[in-house]
């Protein structure tokens, strides 16, 4: 029989292998989609994105739809995935089934106001996708809204792998 504390141990043990992988699934993807609530209505936005100290970060405009929704509702779910490919097993697609990893998880998304703040997440976005660094204007920060999504919990999933 297993001790409380060996259980501990392997739950631990457990939860940073899970960590690492979702880590490594969100360096690889490319698109995160974001899913609000606009009055009990759900509404779901593919985004470019950063990761870094357990909070996503994203660019936007800095008016419309997303940016006031968040506004009435900072709880947010995020969805990622990667190598999704059809698997058709058969000429039946009944039998048909998809490959891929993915990250799902839960948060609250707030604005960074600060200028530097701003720059700094920008700076994580970009380092996401290659790395090129940039030195942005005041004018080039100013015309963004930063939207932070401090991560509350993620999950990872495989299928047909």
């Amino acid at each position: 029989m297993v001790s409380e504390a060996g259980l501990n141990e392997l739950r631990a043990k457990m939860k940073a292998k899970d960590k690492d992988v979702i880590e490594s699934i969100i360096k690889r993807a490319t698109v995160c989609r974001i899913g609000l609530s606009e009055n009990n209505m759900p509404y779901v936005v593919p985004l470019i994105f950063g990761y870094k100290d357990n909070c996503l970060y994203f660019h936007s405009a800095p008016k419309g739809r997303k940016i006031d929704t968040i506004k009435q509702n900072h709880n947010v779910c995020f969805e990622m995935d990667i190598d999704c490919e059809l698997v058709k097993k058969t000429e039946n697609p009944c039998k048909w089934d998809m490959k891929y990893y993915s990250v799902i998880g839960f948060g609250k998304a707030s604005f960074i106001g600060d200028l530097e703040e701003k720059r700094r997440a920008l700076s994580i976005i970009v380092a996401h996708y290659s790395d090129n660094s940039h030195e942005y204007t005041v004018n080039e920060i100013d015309k963004v809204a930063i939207i932070k999504v401090a991560i509350d919990s993620m999950t990872w999933k495989k299928s047909g792998y």
